[in-house]
């Protein structure tokens, strides 16, 4: 009837003070803007709907999801596949198996990304929705009942008439205030809780940060990487290209954009490497070199590559920047530099 009476006009009603009013407002805003946050994180991490609403199920169910390829564990089985299926000694086969191997670390980084998010990024703000608002929604829903009680009976007291009316609801008016004021105080300091949730929540941001970073960087690495042995093979098989056949393939993508973004890398020792063979080529002496890459060779004047060996490498005059004569025992061909460490 209170209520009611309020909505029409016709009773008047309590004033919180204008420092819980702030903190509900604060509360309310927080609670809005960090299920949008959450709600968008998770599309950005699974932009699937359906496999959304699989895991959410199974989380309900408290059951885990089914494990499947996420998409670039799935294009990268298809391009190994592929590579196979033409033929690994083939330039495009031998390509698409190298692909095909960067697409499936890619996307154990996506799932890495994915599961490192939803721990320290998501989880604490469904937690925030779900435990510490719904207390404050309950508190909330009681302090109105108690100001609506309060309310109510100030009303009666109002319109008593008799003596022992008026006793009876000043006794209600002063139990009902205490009460009132009681809940108030316990939705108070809930609210004032808010703050540390913020403090919690930029802790969790930073979290989320790292996680894209670490993402962000492996699969600039994964593809610098693949872009180094993409670029050896040689241009007689990519005649359509209008590449001379003497030199190899040049990187696909802007070499101002891998220099700006191998800066900041710190595996990514370029400077070095490049002081080092600026020495090298002013010397007539020789290095040892150890490879970082598996290298086949094109023709009867390179030298094949394994991983991790190690060589001597020299320069000779004339000879194109992006090549050294490499020696293993009495073998000797030319060796792509990118494929390189110079060792001291």
């Amino acid at each position: 009837l209170q209520f009611t009476e309020e909505k029409l006009g016709q009773a008047e009603k309590t004033e919180l003070d204008a420092h819980l009013e702030n903190l509900l407002s604060k509360a309310e805003c927080t609670k809005l803007w960090t299920e949008k946050i959450m709600k968008q994180t998770e599309v950005l991490l699974q932009p699937n709907p359906n496999a959304r609403i699989e895991e959410f199920v199974y989380e309900k169910l408290d059951r885990k999801a089914p494990s499947r390829m996420n998409n670039p564990e799935l294009l990268g089985q298809y391009m190994i596949d592929a590579g196979n299926e033409f033929g690994p000694g083939t330039a495009y086969g031998n390509a698409l198996i190298k692909c095909g191997e960067t697409q499936k670390r890619i996307g154990a980084a996506d799932r890495e990304l994915i599961q490192t998010s939803a721990i320290n990024f998501l989880t604490p703000l469904r937690n925030f929705i779900e435990g510490d608002y719904k207390t404050i929604t309950k508190e909330r829903k009681l302090l109105q009942n108690k100001r609506l009680d309060l309310d109510a009976a100030k009303t009666r007291l109002k319109k008593a008439k008799v003596a022992e009316a008026r006793a009876a609801s000043e006794q209600e008016v002063r139990i009902t205030q205490s009460e009132f004021d009681r809940q108030a105080e316990i939705t108070r300091l809930l609210l004032e809780g808010i703050s540390s949730t913020h403090a919690h929540h930029l802790r969790c941001l930073n979290d989320f940060v790292e996680a894209q970073m670490t993402y962000y960087a492996q699969c600039y690495q994964y593809m610098l990487d693949l872009q180094k042995q993409l670029g050896s093979f040689p241009s007689t098989f990519l005649s359509n290209n209008n590449q001379s056949s003497t030199t190899p393939v040049q990187s696909v993508s802007s070499p101002s954009v891998l220099a700006s973004a191998s800066a900041s890398l710190p595996s990514v020792s370029n400077s070095v490497v490049t002081s080092g063979l600026s020495e090298l080529k002013s010397s007539s002496g020789s290095t040892k070199a150890r490879v970082l890459y598996d290298y086949d060779a094109a023709n009867s004047s390179e030298l094949s590559l394994l991983a991790d060996e190690v060589i001597t490498v020299y320069s000779i005059p004339g000879m194109d920047s992006d090549w050294l004569m490499g020696e293993r025992g009495n073998q000797k061909g030319k060796v792509p530099i990118t494929y390189l460490e110079l060792l001291n």
